[in-house]
C-alpha cells in the first residue's frame, strides 16, 4: 500500500506522525543494534481511543503493527518492518492510581520501570523487578518481554509482579485481563500475555504489585580466583536453604570494565566476583550474612567482604548495574547473550564459553543473574572487520544451544525476538511450534502484530539443518507479503 494513500484514511493527529527519514531513522533498531531496518512509519498516539482506532484501521487494511515501548530491548523484538506501522506508546506514561492498602499501582505502559518505585517510596513500597536498564525501560516492555532484574531470584520475574493488563487487540477491542482480586476466573491469560513480545495484542495499561522495602538489606562481595569456582559458589548458597535477594556474578573481563566506569571498589585482580545481597528483619540477616560468609570461604573465595555501609551497598550494585555499558568501552560493538541453565552446570557451562572464546578469538565478558542460572555472555567485536559480526552470531548459536543441551533455555528476560528465532527450532519440536502458531492465531487470526518474530515458521526449522549466520541481514521470507 501506498504510504500517501494510508495516510488519507488516517485519522490521527498531524504531530503524531513520523513519516520523513530523519524523523524514522531512530526507530529503525533496538537495545540489539546489530539488526537496523528503517520503519515505513511510525505512529505516536496520545489517547487510548487513538491506539484502538489505528489498529482497527491497519486490521481493516491488512497492514502489519510493531509495539513499541522504550526501545531498549535487546534481542530485536520492537525492529520496525518496511511495510508496516511502528506503534509507540511513548506518551503513555502516567501513573493512573496507587492504592496503598492493597499495594497495588494502575500505570500507563510507558512509564519507567523506576518510576513506579520512586512514586511509592514515601509510603515504604517499592516495585521489585528492577532490570539493569530500569532507569530507561518502559514497564510496558517489561511486561512484554517478561524481564527480570536483579532481584529476581527472590522477588521473581514480572509475570510474579503484576495483577492485571488492559490490552488491544488487533481488531481494536481492549481486553481486560487479569484481576486487582487474588485470582480471576478462567484460563490464566495474564501468564500468557506476560511475555508474548508484543504478538498478541497491545497493552495499555498494567496494574503491578507493590511491595514493604525490606526492613534491612545487607550485600557481600566474594572475590574467586575462578570463574567455576563462583559458579559452584552459587549452587553451594542456595542448596543450603538461604534465598538471597540477589546473587550476580561478573567475570574479570566485566569486573575490570565496570571498576574502571564506575569505581564500585571491586577487586581487579579477581577472576570472578559475587555479589549476594540479603535482605529481611535485621536479625535475620545477620543470621544468614554469617552462614553465607562460611560457605563463600569454604566454596575457595579469596576475599569475603561486607559492605560498610548503605553507600558502599549502592556502588556494589551500582557496578554490577552499569557492567553492559562498561563493557561497551572496551569495543566497538558488543552481542549480548542471554540463556537460562540449571545453576549446578554453572561452572561447566562456563568453562566451555572460554574455550570457545579463545576458538573464536573473541573475549567473552560474563555478567549474569548468577542465582536463577541466567546468563548474560556479552561478546566483543567490531563489526566493520568483514566476517566478524558473522563469526559472533555463531558463537552467540552456539551458547545459547549449550543452554539447551544443559537442561535450560535460550531466553531468561530478553525475550527471543529476531536474535533467537533459529534456535527456537532446537528448543522446540514441531508440535510444540504449531501450538504455539495456534495460540497467535486465537487472538491475531491475519498475523499481523509483530509479524516474523519470536515463533519460527515451520519451514524456516525444515531449512535449519545447521548453525545459520546472516550478519545483521534479515532473510525472513514470510514476511515477504507485507
Amino acid at each position: 500500500m501506498e504510504r500517501s494513500r494510508f495516510l488519507a484514511g488516517l485519522d490521527l493527529p498531524a504531530h503524531c506522525i513520523l513519516s520523513e527519514e530523519a524523523e524514522l531513522r531512530p526507530y529503525e533498531c533496538d537495545g540489539l543494534s546489530a539488526y537496523r531496518r528503517l520503519p515505513w512509519l511510525v505512529l505516536i498516539p496520545e489517547t487510548l481511543e487513538q491506539v484502538q482506532a489505528i489498529l482497527a484501521y491497519c486490521h481493516r487494511l491488512k497492514v502489519p503493527v510493531v509495539a513499541r515501548g522504550a526501545g531498549t530491548g535487546l534481542s530485536g523484538g520492537a525492529l520496525p518492518l518496511e511495510h508496516g506501522v511502528l506503534l509507540s506508546l511513548a506518551r503513555f506514561t502516567d501513573i493512573l492510581d496507587i492504592d496503598t492498602a492493597n499495594r497495588l499501582a494502575r500505570v500507563q505502559p510507558g512509564v519507567r520501570n523506576l518510576a513506579i518505585s520512586e512514586a511509592v517510596a514515601a509510603q515504604g513500597l517499592y516495585y521489585a523487578p528492577d532490570p539493569s536498564s530500569q532507569i530507561a525501560c518502559s514497564i510496558g516492555g517489561n511486561v512484554a518481554e517478561n524481564a527480570g532484574g536483579v532481584h529476581c531470584l527472590k522477588y521473581g520475574l514480572t509475570v510474579n509482579n503484576i495483577a492485571a493488563l488492559k490490552v488491544v487487540t488487533m481488531e481494536g477491542e481492549l481486553l481486560t485481563i487479569g484481576s486487582h482480586a487474588a485470582d480471576s476466573a478462567g484460563y490464566d491469560l495474564l501468564a500468557l500475555l506476560t511475555g508474548s513480545e508484543g504478538m498478541l495484542g497491545v497493552i495499555v495499561e498494567v496494574t503491578v504489585r507493590l511491595l514493604p522495602v525490606p526492613e534491612y538489606a545487607q550485600v557481600l562481595l566474594a572475590a574467586f580466583d575462578s570463574a567455576e569456582s563462583a559458579g559452584n559458589a552459587v549452587a553451594d548458597i542456595i542448596s543450603s536453604g538461604i534465598l538471597p535477594a540477589g546473587l550476580e556474578m561478573m567475570d574479570k573481563l566485566a569486573i575490570r570494565a565496570a571498576e574502571d566506569f564506575v569505581h564500585a571498589g571491586y577487586p581487579t585482580d579477581a577472576a570472578a566476583i559475587l555479589l549476594c545481597e540479603l535482605d529481611g528483619t535485621r536479625a535475620e540477616v545477620d543470621a544468614q550474612l554469617e552462614k553465607v560468609h562460611a560457605l563463600l570461604s569454604h566454596a575457595g573465595a579469596s576475599e569475603v567482604r561486607t559492605a560498610r555501609d548503605q553507600q558502599e551497598r549502592q556502588r556494589f550494585w551500582a557496578g554490577r548495574k552499569a557492567s553492559f555499558p562498561a563493557v561497551g568501552r572496551l569495543s566497538p560493538d558488543y552481542y549480548c547473550m542471554d540463556g537460562t541453565i540449571p545453576r549446578k552446570h554453572l561452572g561447566r557451562v562456563l568453562a566451555t564459553i572460554s574455550e570457545w572464546s579463545a576458538e573464536y578469538g573473541l573475549p567473552v565478558a560474563n555478567v549474569f543473574h548468577a542465582g536463577d542460572g541466567n546468563l548474560h555472555p556479552l561478546i566483543l567485536y567490531d563489526a566493520n572487520q568483514p566476517g566478524e559480526l558473522e563469526r559472533t552470531e555463531e558463537f552467540g548459536g552456539r551458547i545459547l544451544e549449550l543452554c539447551i543441551e544443559a537442561g535450560g533455555t535460550i531466553t531468561g528476560e530478553h525475550g527471543v525476538g529476531m536474535e533467537k528465532i533459529d534456535q527456537m527450532c532446537t528448543q522446540f519440536n514441531r508440535a510444540e511450534l504449531e501450538q504455539f502458531h495456534a495460540v497467535k492465531r486465537a487472538f491475531d487470526p491475519d498475523g499481523l502484530l509483530n509479524p516474523g518474530k519470536a515463533i519460527p515458521t515451520l519451514a524456516r526449522c525444515a531449512e535449519f539443518g545447521h548453525m545459520h549466520v546472516h550478519g545483521g541481514a534479515l532473510p525472513f521470507p514470510e514476511l515477504e507479503r507485507f
